[in-house]
């Protein structure tokens, strides 16, 4: 340590911080702050810089007691395993009846829940002492009145409190005790962070791993509480009631969608393993009910027992740890409880399987996947190729503050359809038990659309199974930043010059033509026009139409596809009108 710091690193932690450690201590140790707030990226490495501090002032005298809040019983467990690394005590199994924790103890691990349902006792506690306060996952101070209340009320008096948090701040206007908020020039109250390192400059710094997004879509069918038969492609352009209720489809473990993705994500994790021996996966469910079915379909594929992880489960603790300590178990199924804080460092492939969409969730979802261990090791995470989640997996780096006085929409910068939808996934969660039964998943099926990384896109879509597919999936489990991006723009030139007749411009030296938008549209509605005669023809719907096409011929939707796609798509619609495929 340098000559500014009066103690030495503690045993057991790394023998030299991360950057961006040492700077947010240096910032810490000039300041000497009652209120510190740290926000960094899921992965960075949170929890050494809190416990660097805390060990810090225990050593010099100035603090005689740790708090450490966190939000669940597990995150609990993990601080006192990391305490004791550096030989700080904290009992994370401290009860509100027990009144007092044990002499051996310097301290306590407590949830959010915990403090809220009896304050009182919390700040006695922390006024018999020099108290710092660590309130892990700040952002959980505002998730109920009575936690926000309560974690005011028993830390008001600490001497220290230093606050973390990984994710964007909440996409509500609830303050959160303890952090300041700074006016801008529109008058807007926004967070005010005293450190920030958010995923860019982490990923940037080989702090975290480059995350590659799987996007698979497919056509989906399904009966309304109305009895009306639907169709759609997943993640085309429609109606907020129409996106929600295809998501849904998708998710069903009944259809064919999720053992397709779950089966391209098992590939992965092969793969990945060629190079990673440990790397495991993890499938984030919506309910109890899907994420069990997801486990025994896990179950058939890989031959082994899936561990399945579920918020009301005594051991769901030990289920955590037992998995990440066994090289061998190679896919968990959680609903919610490993998709905050978690650390299981292995985990390498992940399935976004659930219909949750706020920024917050999903930053914290993809955390789990992030935590850097090796060099050049790479994680996948496959999602459904709906728009919020697209935007969500586009712009993981960027950085939010938390800002009240304006509404939801203005801060977090959703469009009005990403609203409607959010609106109607919680109404159809309210309201899942009036209609179950009523609404009826038919059919889904699974088809590759695109991979998504640093703000790029990738793939001409195509069938599962299919070459294009098995182009990405194959990547390599172990490779920096830079190189992930060279393979996935090769692959992409790779499968543009396999297309029939090759990509104009692609892959011949040809200088790329101008785009003929008046071109694109007449090619549009020729297809359209098309696809809507074979429909009449066959009784097919429409949707399932040019679904078959994009499986036939590949590449992105309509609105997206290229001059060449869409004549493609238009001569074999003509073969199929005359019986040639």
């Amino acid at each position: 340590m340098p000559p500014v710091y009066p103690h030495r690193a503690a045993r057991g932690t790394a023998p030299a911080l991360r950057q961006w450690q040492q700077e947010a201590l240096d910032l810490y140790v000039e300041r000497s702050p009652r209120d510190f707030l740290a926000v960094a990226t899921p992965g960075a490495g949170k929890t050494t810089f809190a416990l660097r501090v805390a060990k810090m002032l225990i050593d010099s005298g100035e603090i005689t007691r740790l708090y450490v809040v966190a939000p669940t019983e597990h995150l609990k467990q993990q601080w006192a395993d990391a305490a004791a690394r550096i030989g700080l005590a904290i009992d994370p199994n401290f009860r509100n009846s027990d009144g007092r924790h044990g002499r051996e103890f310097i301290g306590v691990a407590v949830t959010y829940a915990q403090v809220a349902n009896k304050p009182a006792l919390h700040r006695n506690k922390t006024e018999a002492g020099r108290t710092l306060v660590v309130l892990d996952e700040i952002h959980h101070g505002g998730d109920a009145l009575s936690w926000g209340e309560g974690i005011r009320e028993a830390f008001t008096s600490a001497t220290r409190r230093l606050a973390l948090t990984g994710t964007p701040f909440r996409s509500d206007t609830a303050p959160i005790p303890f952090v300041d908020y700074i006016e801008d020039a529109d008058g807007v109250r926004r967070s005010r962070a005293d450190y920030s390192y958010g995923y860019g400059p982490a990923l940037k710094d080989r702090v975290v791993r480059p995350v590659v997004f799987m996007a698979y879509s497919g056509n989906m069918r399904w009966r309304t509480s109305s009895g009306e038969e639907m169709e759609a492609q997943l993640g085309a352009g429609a109606t907020k009631d129409i996106t929600a209720q295809a998501w849904r489809t998708a998710l069903n473990p009944d259809g064919e969608w999720i053992p397709s993705v779950l089966a391209a994500a098992h590939k992965r994790l092969l793969k990945v393993r060629d190079r990673v021996p440990d790397a495991g996966g993890l499938v984030i469910a919506s309910d109890h009910e899907t994420a069990r079915a997801y486990a025994a379909q896990l179950d058939a594929l890989t031959g082994q027992g899936t561990t399945v992880v579920l918020s009301d489960d005594s051991e769901a603790s030990q289920r955590i740890e037992d998995f990440s300590g066994d090289a061998s178990r190679l896919w968990m199924v959680a609903v919610r409880m490993v998709s905050e804080g978690v650390d299981v460092p292995r985990l390498c492939v992940g399935v976004y399987a659930t219909s949750t969409s706020t920024p917050l969730f999903f930053a914290q979802a993809v955390g789990r996947f992030v935590r850097r261990r090796n060099a050049n090791e790479v994680a996948s995470v496959f999602l459904p190729s709906v728009p919020v989640l697209m935007g969500l997996a586009n712009e993981l780096e960027e950085e939010r503050d938390h800002a009240l006085d304006v509404p939801r929409s203005a801060q977090d910068g959703e469009t009005e359809e990403e609203q409607l939808l959010e609106a109607a996934e919680r109404e159809q969660r309210a309201s899942a038990e009036l209609e179950r039964g009523s609404f009826a998943a038919l059919e889904s099926r699974a088809a590759f659309d695109k991979v998504l990384f640093d703000g790029d896109e990738f793939g001409l879509g195509g069938a599962v199974g299919s070459e294009e597919e098995m182009d990405f999936l194959g990547i390599p489990g172990l490779l920096e930043p830079e190189q992930v991006s060279t393979l996935l723009k090769q692959h992409q030139a790779d499968q543009l010059r396999r297309r029939p007749g090759g990509e104009p411009g692609q892959g011949h030296g040809e200088e790329l033509d101008v785009v003929d938008h008046r071109r694109l549209k007449r090619l549009r509605s020729e297809l359209n026009r098309s696809v809507s005669a074979y429909a009449a023809k066959t009784g097919m719907h429409q949707g399932a139409v040019h679904n078959r096409l994009r499986e036939a011929c590949g590449g992105p939707a309509v609105g997206q596809a290229t001059k060449h796609q869409l004549e493609t798509r238009v001569r074999t619609l003509q073969n199929w009108f005359v019986g040639r495929r």
